[in-house]
């Protein structure tokens, strides 16, 4: 956001006024709206120190505070939306209701917004994109494809399945990872006893010995003086390090660029991320090319519920290649992303005028191959986990039995 000085004449006297906008359009609404009087003039310029600083301090403690709907109450509440709107019940009035009936307070207080955003004059996607981190792009994309195709209900319905879904997924995912997650808690309660309680115990023979201790037992050594020592400063390190972490991906959007692009690089971190963005994207594309909405727009709303910043870009050219005259096949496989098998079947669907039917198919192929991937997870994690196991083991082995066995030597040398 940029700082903007707004100069109002108010009674014959001028008065500046300093706040902050997304642009200039922004920034001359806010002006007109915020401050009384004739608006004389508006420019962009420095922020002062305090200024600066409140506004940073409330973008750090809001980013903080930011929660997600939780998603059982989301997909009830849009199930009811979608009930509601199909029954003739305003959309205003539906929220309205939904909002007052609902347990989860962030779910009441974005639909009560949008609510009154709406009897403002105001479109449900616009006022929903405010709550963007919260709803999830998916949300956004199917409530403009209802309000694109006239048919909201209908596009309400078919995003509470696209949600129940993702929320099978999740809980598949959850339970993949329990076991490893379990076993790994269990070994770093029990290494983190062993140096606490068990090594120091050791440290003291080795220093009365003056035995010469090898590499393995020095490092454990030398963890456990750095635990036993500084282990609530490193805790307390780790923390402020998370929390400038995500606020830095939640404000800055070269890092959260930097940030997802890490991920993708990731190992089974970047299949899970790649498929699931692709099962997303060609679920709701397909949607939208099956309500008639034109491939460009389609493109548009499809694109913008990614949330994944690299993968955003190279799906953005698409929509480039398309206005610029390309095929939807050619501007696919531009990207890279795409396996040569499912650019012939959507150039066969361009051709043959059936495209809405191949991208189906293709929204199907891709699901497969997320669930695939959600199946064998647990296993494609166990070799990481034995290897971390057997790494703690053969440290706190090798690092304490290694000096016993030359204690004999040490005792002889006294």
């Amino acid at each position: 956001m940029k700082y903007f000085n707004a100069t109002v004449l108010t009674k014959g006297k001028k008065t500046t006024y300093g706040f902050y906008a997304d642009g200039k359009k922004e920034a001359m609404y806010i002006a007109k709206v915020k401050y009384p009087g004739i608006l004389v003039n508006v420019s962009e310029g420095a922020a002062p120190i305090e200024d600066q600083f409140k506004h940073f301090k409330e973008r750090f403690i809001t980013n903080i505070k930011k929660k997600k709907v939780k998603p059982d109450s989301l997909i009830s509440a849009i199930r009811q939306l979608a009930v509601m709107t199909n029954a003739g019940i305003s959309v205003h009035d539906a929220l309205h209701e939904i909002a007052t009936a609902s347990n989860d307070k962030v779910l009441t207080e974005i639909f009560t917004s949008v609510g009154e955003d709406i009897n403002s004059g105001s479109s449900m996607s616009k006022s929903m994109e405010n709550f963007r981190f919260q709803l999830g792009g998916l949300t956004l994309a199917m409530v403009e494809l209802g309000e694109q195709t006239g048919n909201m209900a209908e596009s309400l319905y078919s995003l509470a399945d696209m949600l129940e879904e993702i929320r099978k997924n999740v809980i598949k995912f959850k339970k993949a990872m329990a076991y490893p997650r379990n076993v790994m808690i269990a070994m770093a309660v029990a290494f983190t006893i062993l140096i606490s309680y068990v090594v120091p115990q050791f440290k003291q023979i080795f220093e009365e010995l003056h035995a010469d201790l090898p590499l393995p037992t020095l490092i454990l050594l030398k963890l456990e003086y750095i635990f036993n020592n500084f282990g609530p400063y490193l805790i307390a390190i780790l923390i402020i390090l998370f929390i400038a972490m995500k606020y830095a991906i939640n404000t800055s959007r070269d890092f959260r660029f930097k940030w997802h692009q890490l991920l993708l690089h990731t190992y089974l971190i970047k299949n899970l991320i790649k498929f699931s963005t692709l099962n997303r994207f060609t679920l709701v594309f397909s949607a939208l090319v099956k309500a008639g909405i034109p491939i460009a727009e389609a493109l548009d709303t499809s694109i913008a519920m990614i949330d994944n910043l690299p993968l955003k870009d190279k799906l953005s050219g698409v929509r480039q290649a398309v206005e610029k005259g390309s095929s939807l096949s050619d501007g696919l496989a531009d990207t890279g992303l795409f396996e040569n098998m499912i650019i012939q079947m959507i150039s066969a669907g361009e051709q043959g005028g059936q495209l809405d039917a191949m991208l189906e198919k293709v929204t199907d192929y891709y699901k497969m191959r997320f669930d695939q991937i959600i199946d064998g997870l647990a296993e494609a994690i166990e070799p990481i986990m034995l290897f971390m196991i057997a790494s703690m083991v053969l440290l706190l082995a090798l690092g304490i039995f290694l000096p016993m066995w030359s204690l004999n030597d040490a005792v002889q040398g006294r």
